[in-house]
């Protein structure tokens, strides 16, 4: 029997208030979905760069009519609770944040992210940026089910390495309602901390596997995050990965890579057809 949104909803609002950090994984495509929930993850989140790069385009260069299916595509990949990356939620006004919040609920996520930036990089002023997410609240609460709405703060993302501003902004998003904060690229375990303590007892994610602030989980727990996230980072280790293989077979004409390659028979016991499983276990 397949879990139904709202459950799947309780569960990961569940998981925030939980004793522990988790990490929440990012899937690129619906193989590496399956492949994560099969390691036994107990949450999904896309990400809008992996998901670019597989269909051979930069990141914020997807539709939002492409993401809308990734999104669904996703959730359809396995019975775990998927949050989704929605950018800055394809416009700048309010109401278009409020409506992509809640047509992407429809595609069976249970949480969501909108961004204080434009796809261009562009930081939005501080009223402009409060309004977007207390938009994207009031869609979400409409829902019935307790959806998870992260609000970005992107200040150092786009090369402005200001914490008092970034901590501003996440402050007044967690006033606006805003369930989870998050503020991507926080360049030390002491930024860290300060975010976290100064929105507590909200939720922090914090965004790992960038180079200069790979902190181990451990650590980013104690400095006070409850998630962890890696952006498009699983995404690139794939692509890299296949291009050290590339390279290998170009550069020497050998193929030692196929050593570290999984299993055909264990990816072949990942890769289920979902739907048929579905139509299976109806006619039992």
């Amino acid at each position: 029997m397949s879990v139904s949104q709202s459950e799947k909803a309780k569960k990961f609002r569940a998981l925030h208030a939980g004793p522990r950090a988790f990490i929440i994984p990012n899937p690129w495509d619906v193989g590496s979905a399956r492949a994560l929930a099969a390691l036994g993850f107990q949450a999904l989140a896309t990400t809008s760069a992996g998901f670019a790069f597989s269909h051979g385009r930069r990141d914020g260069e997807m539709t939002r009519e492409e993401v809308l299916a990734h999104c669904r595509a996703i959730v359809e990949a396995s019975d775990l609770p998927v949050a989704a990356d929605l950018e800055n939620c394809f416009g700048d006004e309010a109401t278009t944040v409020a409506g992509m919040v809640w047509e992407a609920a429809g595609t069976g996520i249970v949480g969501g992210s909108v961004e204080d930036a434009s796809g261009c990089g562009h930081i939005y002023e501080y009223e402009h940026a409060v309004e977007r997410v207390a938009a994207a609240v009031e869609s979400a609460r409409r829902l019935p089910f307790p959806f998870t709405l992260t609000a970005r703060a992107e200040n150092f993302l786009h090369g402005r390495s200001n914490i008092d501003d970034t901590i501003r902004r996440l402050q007044a998003f967690a006033a606006a309602g805003a369930d989870v904060l998050y503020a991507p690229g926080l360049p030390s375990l002491k930024a860290i901390r300060e975010v976290c303590a100064a929105v507590a007892p909200k939720p922090v994610n914090v965004l790992a596997g960038m180079k200069g602030a790979n902190f181990p989980l451990a650590e980013l727990e104690a400095a006070g995050a409850r998630r962890i996230s890696l952006g498009g980072a699983l995404a690139r280790a794939a692509l890299g990965a296949l291009m050290s293989a590339g390279r290998e077979m170009k550069e020497k004409g050998t193929f030692t890579f196929v050593d570290e390659a999984a299993p055909s028979a264990e990816v072949n016991g990942i890769m289920t057809d979902r739907s048929r499983e579905a139509g299976k276990r109806g006619n039992d």
